[in-house]
């Protein structure tokens, strides 16, 4: 029997901002949606869980997964940037927290910066035993949107005034949501579907479903979608899917940003949720084959290099010291070097032109003074559509 997709449909709510244009607001139904069809993509459902497993399977398998992890959460966070309009690059990232000047405006880099600190709290929340909650949500906005652009509104707090998406205004917009005083209800809601595992649905379809649930309510006057890609990840953590928050779908999002738009809104209009679950699925899918590929190219890649280093000789020892802090920060200065490594100046100095005549590193300033090295090969595997 086929269901009326209208019975998903949430409310439109007419409402009106002083002397302006009135305009329809729409409150979403609670999740989950009304006769949810699944069949049709069951073989996603099982085919997105296996790639998961593998992906999670070779995290483990990693030389060091937490240095693999600190660079794809950088990664991400730099993605997950772009889609809202900044300009900041893994490198200028790394430059930030180098404490050297990017080549961006800074409070681009600074945004990025702050997703990597929601993040690292987010999943040290989880690890503390902390649920996702609409506490915790707020917190990881807070935190999000600290110092930077939005940053003076109201951060670590739900909305009190009308937002929109689109436009130039709520009467022109493509989506209003909830009006102010809706937003916590529709939270509360949310948080219940969150929680309530008596509803049997399999944990992506019902990632897929937050996700959509919290973009449609868009809780926050700004870093809203920002704050929903994150939570795809700390969802994924806190159920046990993934040990390590290494699937993120930004790059998918990015690389689809029409029609991940077009699917969001497609289900406000037409409640057709099933259509959005198989573009949410395919992503999982490519996007945990892709890791899967970083991951392995990361480790031949490391393996191939040290074979390298270990036939310079005797200056094998210092080389190798180096190169493993370049695998924990691909994108290091000579005085860092030193401090962290306890080598002298030109031990180090030594060390890099060694890294620099094998061709697994290279000097990116063509200075005399401020020097910056960075391992080249894992940057290539790392930036892969960063810059698509």
């Amino acid at each position: 029997m086929e269901i009326d997709l209208q019975l998903r449909l949430g409310e439109r709510l007419r409402c009106s901002i002083g002397s302006d244009e009135p305009y329809w607001a729409l409150v979403p139904k609670s999740l989950p949606p009304l006769d949810l069809r699944l069949d049709d993509i069951q073989l996603l459902v099982e085919k997105a869980s296996q790639a998961l497993g593998r992906l999670d399977g070779l995290s483990t398998v990693l030389p060091n997964t937490q240095l693999f992890l600190y660079m794809y959460v950088r990664k991400e966070a730099v993605l997950s940037s772009q889609i809202e309009g900044t300009q900041s690059s893994l490198s200028d990232l790394l430059l930030y927290e180098s404490a050297e000047a990017p080549g961006v405006p800074l409070h681009d880099v600074q945004e990025v910066s702050n997703y990597v600190a929601a993040m690292n709290y987010g999943l040290e929340r989880l690890r503390d035993g902390f649920p996702i909650s609409l506490r915790l949500i707020r917190e990881l906005h807070a935190v999000l949107m600290q110092g930077v652009r939005g940053g003076g509104k109201s951060p670590g707090e739900f909305r009190r005034s009308q937002n929109w998406i689109g436009g130039s205004g709520p009467a022109s917009a493509h989506h209003v949501p909830p009006p102010p005083d809706k937003v916590l209800d529709c939270m509360s809601e949310l948080e219940k579907f969150i929680h309530n595992r008596a509803e049997r649905l399999p944990i992506l379809i019902r990632v897929a479903l937050v996700h959509h649930q919290f973009e449609t309510i868009h809780p926050f006057l700004d870093g809203n979608g920002r704050l929903g890609r994150l939570l795809i990840t700390l969802l994924l953590c806190e159920s046990g899917v993934l040990s390590a928050p290494i699937l993120y779908l930004s790059l998918y999002f990015k690389e689809n940003r029409q029609e991940y738009y077009q699917h969001l809104q497609q289900v406000r209009e037409t409640g057709d949720w099933e259509s959005w679950l198989r573009f949410f699925l395919e992503g999982v899918i490519e996007v945990a084959q892709q890791a899967t590929l970083a991951a392995r190219d990361i480790l031949a890649l490391v393996q191939a290099d040290r074979a390298k280093i270990a036939e310079v000789g005797r200056s094998a020892g210092s080389a190798l010291q180096v190169f493993n802090y370049l695998e924990k920060k691909p994108l290091a200065l000579i005085p860092e070097m030193v401090a962290a490594l306890k080598l002298t100046t030109p031990t180090v100095t030594a060390a890099l032109q060694n890294l620099i005549r094998l061709e697994i590193v290279q000097e990116v300033t063509g200075k005399q003074r401020g020097r910056i090295f960075v391992y080249q090969g894992y940057m290539r595997v790392l930036e892969r559509g960063i810059d698509a």
